[in-house]
């Protein structure tokens, strides 16, 4: 059984400030300390409780810096809690910086086994699915040359085939991948629809009300780190453009529409 539980869990970034110093400041006030420069603590997640069970869907929204993708990486690993604690049991497959991991001086099939291994593939169970994955990217040839020469659509297709070539118990999606032309796009999209019927959890992060209405059987509603409200899609996803439609002073049409 696949499992997610965050129990009240927040995460707090140091940001140093960069700042100029005069000698005779330095001097003055930063001589006998390790760092002049002053620190300021960034809540990115606060007191945040998540829990999901096989069949979950769940969508998150919320304004852009609202602490989605803070959540996916949490919930990845990627971020380990500053407070609280996170429980993930399950086989991931992360739709997020999926070009992480990539050595740019080795060719596109070194780089399908480095990037599989962060995914954690085996030696024995990548090589089982090398074909497939240089079929599905479409690059021929190209796997034989340095990655530094691709292209930036190029390293997309190819991340995205790594990515998606595994079997995940839990799926975590942060908006849409742009992946190439079209004609790849609308493979990548049958792709991620599979994952996502095959997927035993879900997450979803998107600014698209009407994909995750269609797709999710809860709503995660967030704002400057918090959750604001967590249900059924229909309430929370009203409740949400009924905010933002009063914030903007627009006809919540509007906010739809966007």
């Amino acid at each position: 059984m696949a499992k997610i539980e965050l129990q009240n869990v927040s995460i707090t970034f140091n940001v140093y400030q960069q700042k100029r110093l005069s000698l005779k400041e330095y001097l003055a006030r930063g001589l006998f300390r390790r760092s002049v420069n002053p620190v300021l603590r960034v809540r990115a997640l606060e007191d945040i409780s998540l829990s999901a069970r096989d069949g979950d869907r769940i969508g998150v929204i919320g304004h852009n810096g609202a602490g989605k993708s803070t959540l996916l990486k949490t919930l990845a690993g990627v971020y380990p809690p500053t407070a609280g604690t996170r429980e993930v049991d399950g086989n991931i497959c992360s739709l997020f910086d999926i070009t992480l991991g990539f050595e740019h001086e080795a060719t596109g099939w070194d780089n399908i086994q480095y990037r599989a291994y962060l995914q954690g593939e085996t030696p024995s169970s990548i090589r089982a699915k090398m074909d497939d994955i240089a079929e599905f990217s479409e690059l021929g040839d190209f796997l034989n040359i340095a990655v530094r020469n691709y292209s930036s659509g190029m390293q997309m297709r190819l991340a995205f085939s790594i990515a998606t070539a595994i079997n995940p118990e839990i799926l975590l999606i942060d908006e849409v991948l742009a992946v190439g032309d079209l004609a790849f796009l609308t493979k990548a999209k049958a792709r991620m629809r599979e994952l996502m019927g095959t997927a035993r959890v879900m997450v979803m992060v998107a600014h698209d009300l009407g994909a995750i209405t269609e797709m999710c059987n809860r709503v995660v509603w967030m704002e400057h780190g918090r959750v604001v409200a967590e249900g059924p899609p229909g309430v929370v996803v009203e409740q949400y453009v009924a905010a933002a439609a009063a914030a903007a002073g627009v006809l919540p049409e509007a906010v739809r529409a966007a």
